[in-house]
């Protein structure tokens, strides 16, 4: 049974940098251990010492998320392919911290360069910053 599994660029240390490969197992949990054995340490970087998959860590079935199949017990076919993606932190908290701090820094280059007041200068940034968001 040969299952693709899809592998992200932090992980691929531990595949010899192949952004695919193939394992067999009945489960997601049988398959990590066919891909451990064969990419030592690769399971270790996605499953937690109590035997769970680590929460920042999205596995993927079919483009379906394991974690409404059964987890590391969804069931696998041949055929089936595997996608394995890390969470990514950020999120909209942090586009709009950066809109923000660009936003500052165009309304202080702005105020440097035309000679505004400090208090005009203050109601420029505050109005940059509601802006943002």
């Amino acid at each position: 049974m040969a299952i693709e599994v899809r592998i992200p660029t932090i992980l691929r240390s531990y595949t010899g940098g192949a952004k695919v490969v193939d394992g067999t197992g009945d489960t997601l949990a049988d398959l990590l251990t066919d891909l451990d054995s064969r990419h030592g340490g690769l399971r270790g970087r996605l499953i937690t010492d109590a035997g769970t998959l680590h929460r920042f860590v999205n596995v993927y079935v079919n483009d379906e998320d394991v974690r409404f199949l059964g987890a590391l017990d969804a069931k696998l076919s041949d055929g089936d392919s595997v996608t394995i993606l890390p969470a990514v932190a950020g999120g909209a908290f942090g586009f709009a911290a950066a809109a923000a701090i660009s936003s500052h820094s165009a309304a202080a280059a702005a105020i440097s360069s035309h000679g505004t007041s400090s208090h005009s200068a203050a109601a420029v940034v505050a109005g940059d910053a509601v802006a943002a968001r």
